[in-house]
């Protein structure tokens, strides 16, 4: 599977989630990535599909680099 593949996925079903649930639909979507094995490199190709996934995948990122920063010290 390739990022296109994971970008369409996210735009087929973001029609179909309320408004008010997109932004969780994003983050939950973002967790089953890396649930899946997806790496950060992976993630950081699907920014620019659309902004609340890349809300999400940036969230994500920004927490996952604070986790190794703390494991740095």
């Amino acid at each position: 599977m390739n990022d296109e593949f994971f970008a369409d996925i996210w735009m087929l079903f973001k029609e179909y989630f309320d408004k008010k649930h997109i932004e969780l639909a994003a983050e939950k979507f973002v967790d089953m990535l890396i649930d899946y094995g997806v790496d950060d490199t992976r993630l950081q190709e699907l920014l620019g599909t659309d902004k609340h996934l890349d809300a999400a995948i940036q969230y994500y990122l920004e927490m996952d680099d604070d986790y190794i920063d703390e494991w740095d010290e």
